[in-house]
C-alpha cells in the first residue's frame, strides 16, 4: 500500500505566506519554502517511519505553480524539496513526484490505488476511482488507524 501526499494546503500552510499570489505569479518561489506547517510534523514523521518499517510506500504528489515557465517549474521543485528537507527531515520518500499544474494525479504515481490526501475536492474524486482520497484534516487520524 502506498500512501501520497499533497504539499499545498495539505502539509504546507503556503497560504498564509504573505502575499503568497503575487509572488508566485511574479515568479517568486520563495513562498513554497516560508509556508509553515498545517499539522505536527514531528507526529507525521513519527508514523511515516513507523508506517514504512509496516511495509507501506510513502510519497508525495504535488502540483507545480500555475502557468509557470520551465526555469520557474525548476525553481519550484527546487523550494518544495527544500521544505520536505526542512520539515520532514527524517522522512525518506519513496516518490516524490512535482507535477504540472492540473495534471491528474492518478496518471503521475507508481500506485493509483493508495491513499491519497490532499485539499482539493476535484483531486480526491477523481482519485476515489481507483484508490481512497482523504481530506488534509483528516491525516493524522488516518495513518493512526492504519499502525
Amino acid at each position: 500500500m502506498t500512501i501520497y501526499f499533497d504539499m499545498d494546503g495539505t502539509i504546507a500552510d503556503l497560504y498564509s505566506v504573505d502575499n503568497w499570489l503575487d509572488k508566485l505569479r511574479n515568479e517568486n518561489a520563495t513562498p513554497y519554502i516560508e509556508a509553515g506547517t498545517l499539522l505536527n510534523m514531528g507526529r507525521l514523521a513519527r508514523l511515516l517511519n513507523q508506517l514504512q518499517k509496516d511495509g507501506y510506500t510513502i510519497g508525495i504528489i504535488s502540483w507545480l505553480s500555475k502557468e509557470a515557465t520551465r526555469e520557474y517549474d525548476e525553481a519550484v521543485r527546487k523550494a518544495k524539496q527544500k521544505w520536505l528537507n526542512k520539515h520532514l527531515k527524517s522522512v525518506v520518500w519513496d516518490e516524490i513526484h512535482f507535477i504540472k499544474y492540473g495534471s491528474p494525479k492518478h496518471f503521475n504515481c507508481k500506485n493509483n490505488k493508495g491513499i491519497l490526501f490532499d485539499d482539493n475536492e476535484d483531486v480526491r474524486r477523481l482519485w476515489n476511482k481507483r484508490g481512497t482520497a482523504y481530506r488534509e484534516t483528516d491525516i493524522l487520524e488516518v495513518l493512526t488507524s492504519l499502525k
